[in-house]
């Protein structure tokens, strides 16, 4: 007749995947024929009454309580088995590596400071907690535990969002960081195409095909499950875009999500318009209300995003990598001014930049944007069709005579708050014969008087025209470029430069915009949780280091909340 002996260890916590092979090592011994390793949950406890291994001692456990329990053919066999079970767990962390585990994320910092990245799988009750922890220390998330608040869920991102870090989760299964798999991922080939996912075998699925069909990846961020819903509104969403969108190792982005909420869909395709790079959307069984347009591509399968995503970067080749870099400016430059000689390159200007500033002024009309109250005097981000009436009463169109625009660059080059002068030149029959002979210069002067004051700027200048015009298209960009300019032929590339640089500036953007230092450093890492997570990590050739976690306060609610009030 068949024997049942449990064992209870109070408040002896190990993760998951630690118990399943303890509990498997355990079936492996002589005269045992069944055994539960768990955590003495309330589910865990239904779980094992199903196999008729629920005993009255196990009954009472408590959810932070270690049960063993074991099913022997004799009473020898069971206390035997119980017996090894130290042996057993001993023998396991023997495997492992690392010799030190240091008890706090704190101390693991200070053992690894490089490392930038947190991955948290402990109890969902707990993660938010470790991912505050995180944040207050300045790293990254992955977070891959489930059953997190989703309060906690949309306060972890906020709190993420204003000091410029990404909380990948709860419940996000998948990415891939500089090359290298966090939690379930495919090893894949790195290459030009960035992923954002709240699906993570999707995320999964869309790499290896990107993988298989020759091409590779760049990054791929998981976002968790929630991430599109209305209350938590695309945060993490976003904010991987955002990345991707100033990743210059990234060519083309694909978004994958189930359904979506509609409103949160369209404020991510808004988004996706800005990012300056072709981006493929599959929305997995929602219809687009709007038609793709510009650099959206919709697909409706996982395999066609792939497929797309890889046919872009293929017709892109070698693209040259554009980088921002906000260093150079001093405190208090933040502001975009945009000076236009052509109406329609100034209204395409302000539907980019719309979607990607607080608030975009101008003297045009178009919802979204506000009206300056004096078309002579920028506010805060502008961008001024100088070919409007009032400034043509009595004088050249802009086109044609470039005094206008010189005095408005030297007026928009003085204000100390502007960090970017963004400008289109544009060639052909009628225009000036030589506008780089007098603007050109105009642009070397604003610069070096901004450099002599302190200041740096960007002149971003748009050159429309082609080599047959009588300006010399090649002689106008080489003049541009040697007085110190980028100098862009598509106005769109442009406008994306330009606006980020003034997106990553500006502090009154909801996302702080995140370094991309995280994306290109050697990946390193602070495992708290499944220890095969970060045994996984190691493998693929990253620093690691594994916390010996425990819950706090030995999972006492109260005084967890009284711990929690002490340290803030």
């Amino acid at each position: 007749m068949s024997v049942i002996r449990a064992e209870i260890r109070p408040g002896a916590y190990y993760d998951s995947v630690v118990l399943m092979q303890l509990q498997r090592a355990l079936v492996e011994l002589p005269g045992v024929e069944d055994a539960g390793v768990v955590m003495g949950t309330e589910a865990n406890k239904e779980l094992l009454a199903q196999v008729d291994l629920l005993t009255p001692e196990v009954a009472s456990a408590a959810a932070d309580d270690l049960v063993i329990v074991v099913k022997a053919e004799s009473e020898e066999a069971a206390l035997q088995a119980l017996s090894q079970v130290d042996e057993l767990l001993k023998r396991r962390r023997s495997k492992s590596t690392q010799q030190f585990r240091p008890k706090t994320l704190e101390s693991a910092t200070k053992v690894l400071p490089e490392a930038q990245w947190v991955l948290i799988s402990v109890p969902g009750r707990y993660a938010a907690g470790v991912a505050r922890e995180a944040l207050r220390l300045g790293r990254h998330v992955f977070l891959y535990s489930d059953n997190v608040a989703l309060d906690d869920e949309i306060d972890l991102k906020k709190h993420a969002a204003e000091k410029g870090l990404l909380v990948m989760g709860p419940d996000c299964g998948t990415a891939i960081i500089n090359g290298v798999g966090l939690g379930f991922a495919n090893k894949v080939r790195r290459g030009p195409i960035g992923v954002v996912a709240a699906a993570g075998t999707g995320l999964q699925t869309v790499t290896s095909r990107i993988h298989q069909l020759g091409s590779g990846v760049s990054q791929a961020i998981g976002t968790g499950g929630r991430d599109l819903s209305e209350k938590v509104g695309a945060r993490t969403t976003l904010a991987g875009l955002d990345v991707l969108a100033r990743d210059p190792e990234t060519q083309v982005i694909v978004i994958i999500s189930k359904p979506p909420s509609p409103k949160v869909a369209e404020k991510v395709l808004r988004a996706a318009r800005t990012a300056g790079k072709p981006v493929v959307v599959n929305f997995v069984g929602y219809t687009p209300t709007t038609p793709p347009v510009g650099n959206i591509t919709y697909a409706s399968t996982l395999d066609e995003a792939a497929r797309q995503a890889v046919a872009l970067a293929q017709a892109l080749g070698e693209a040259p990598a554009v980088h921002w870099d906000t260093t150079p400016f001093a405190e208090g430059q933040r502001y975009l001014r945009g000076l236009y000689s052509g109406g329609t390159l100034a209204y395409e200007a302000l539907l980019l930049l719309r979607d990607m500033l607080p608030q975009v002024y101008t003297n045009l009309h178009m919802d979204g944007v506000k009206e300056l109250s004096n078309p002579m005097r920028s506010e805060k981000h502008t961008v001024v069709d100088l070919g409007e009436d009032v400034f043509t009463v009595g004088r050249l169109h802009p086109m044609m005579d470039n005094d206008l625009r010189i005095r408005r660059l030297r007026q928009e080059g003085e204000d100390p708050q502007v960090a970017v002068i963004l400008m289109d030149v544009v060639l052909g029959y009628g225009a000036h014969p030589d506008p780089a002979s007098e603007l050109a210069p105009a642009v070397e002067e604003v610069l070096a008087q901004a450099e002599e004051a302190g200041r740096h700027l960007e002149v971003v200048v748009t050159v429309v025209g082609t080599e047959e015009d009588p300006q010399n298209l090649d002689a106008q960009l080489m003049a541009f470029d040697a007085a110190g300019a980028k100098v862009f032929t598509d106005h769109v590339a442009a406008v994306h430069y330009a606006g980020y640089l003034a997106r990553m500036l500006d502090p009154d953007v909801g996302q702080k915009p995140i370094p991309l230092d995280a994306f290109h450093s050697p990946f390193a890492a602070i495992n708290v949780g499944l220890e095969s997570f970060a045994e996984s990590l190691a493998a693929q050739g990253a620093q690691v280091v594994h916390v010996d976690w425990r819950p706090p306060a030995g999972g006492n609610e109260r005084l967890m909340a009284l711990l929690a009030r002490m340290k803030k």
